[in-house]
């Protein structure tokens, strides 16, 4: 414990460790950058897909298997292989981001909206709604909390797992851990693992405002 605190404090108290190309702050914004792109492409690509086979009750199948398949998927072993494939670049650092993404977004989608009570589709519908306004205006405000933990969950695996970025040359706070490793730093190791902690931290408690903010109070008093 000791030590870890003599290395915490040898990394945060370095006055260079705040500023420059290699500086937390820059480190942090590299790291926000690729999760929140990779967050949005997963929410683009899986979003509108779990909520339209959840409103139209086809396509269960085809969505349990693509998410499934997304999930076997290695996330490691994949940026090798795309970065092999294809060369140093982006797209290999955000499509295995995006597969370990979308999983929980399309099922936490598509349960939602099947969750939701018959009757009130029925009463919808009963009052001249069109399917989309069934969707958006009666289904989604009842599933929002299943649909926003999805989300909450791609975006905090999208969090912690983009420190693999940094084993193929880019930055974020997965770059001081490869580095430290590289020099035996054990500073530079457990500062950037501290980091990569507080930035999922910060995407839980972002997510947990929003559901403040997004529900309904009547979904509210009832999970409560």
């Amino acid at each position: 414990m000791t030590t870890l605190l003599h290395h915490l404090a040898e990394y945060f108290g370095n006055a260079a460790n705040w500023s420059g190309p290699s500086g937390i702050p820059v480190r942090l914004v590299q790291h926000f950058g690729y999760t929140m792109l990779a967050f949005t492409i997963s929410v683009v690509l899986a979003l509108p897909l779990g909520l339209w086979t959840g409103h139209t009750g086809r396509g269960g199948v085809l969505v349990s298997l693509m998410a499934n398949s997304a999930r076997a998927l290695p996330t490691y072993g994949l940026l090798v292989l795309l970065v092999v494939l294809t060369g140093i670049g982006l797209v290999p650092v955000l499509v295995p981001l995006v597969a370990l993404a979308v999983p929980p977004i399309l099922l936490n989608s598509y349960e939602g909206i099947r969750g939701v009570d018959p009757a009130l589709t029925d009463a919808a519908r009963g009052m001249g709604m069109t399917p989309s306004q069934i969707l958006m205006r009666a289904q989604l405000p009842v599933a929002l909390p299943l649909v926003l933990g999805g989300m909450r969950t791609a975006a905090v695996q999208i969090v912690a797992t983009a420190t693999i970025a940094a084993s193929v040359s880019f930055g974020g706070v997965g770059r001081p851990i490869v580095d430290g490793l590289a020099r035996s730093d054990y500073a530079l190791v457990v500062g950037g693992a501290v980091l990569a902690a507080v930035c999922s931290l910060l995407v839980l408690a972002i997510f947990a405002a929003l559901g403040r903010l997004l529900f309904s109070p009547g979904v509210r008093a009832a999970r409560d």
